[in-house]
């Protein structure tokens, strides 16, 4: 039983970002990012060279994978960030944060089972701009904001603020 339910939770890990990277997988209005878990395992055959890295290692090696689509000429962005968000507060998502700045909102949302989070989803809209991500596994916020500043994909910078929000 135990086994079944952690086949179902793996199973539903980026279910809404799935949904959204399939229906628009030909539209090239949108750039589509898949990293899979063998990326992030690849990490873990770095050599630490501070605390710091080690722990960020570990951090990494739970990590299973990362989606993400971003347009930024979608006419119904708008649209689309509330229907996206709909489908997530009925998955069962908890909101962390919204960021709202001039006419675009951000939102950052997590999934738990048992205390730790199995899923980050970010959702952004407005002004013809749109970001869907999706970062599931084993999450830290910490080092995953740590991640998030040591690549180069729009709207990550933004988790930076998850941290900076935690400190406070």
């Amino acid at each position: 039983m135990a086994l079944m339910l952690v086949i179902v939770a793996a199973s539903a890990q980026g279910e809404i970002v799935n949904k959204y990277f399939n229906q628009y997988a030909d539209n090239d209005q949108f750039t589509k990012l898949s990293i899979s878990s063998k990326m992030f395992s690849m990490f873990t055959q770095l050599e630490p060279g501070t605390p710091e890295e080690k722990e960020f290692l570990a951090a990494v090696a739970k990590i299973k994978g990362m989606k993400v689509l971003v347009g930024d000429s979608i006419t119904n962005s708008a649209t689309l960030y509330k229907q996206v968000n709909g489908e997530m507060d009925k998955a069962g998502f908890e909101e962390l944060m919204t960021v709202s700045d001039a006419g675009e909102t951000l939102r950052f949302c997590t999934k738990e089972s048992n205390g730790v989070i199995q899923e980050l989803t970010m959702v952004a809209g407005g002004k013809k701009k749109f970001l869907l991500m999706s970062i599931y596994g084993t999450i830290d916020l910490k080092s995953i904001s740590k991640l998030a500043r040591s690549m180069d994909v729009e709207g990550l910078k933004n988790l930076q603020k998850l941290d900076d929000k935690g400190n406070n």
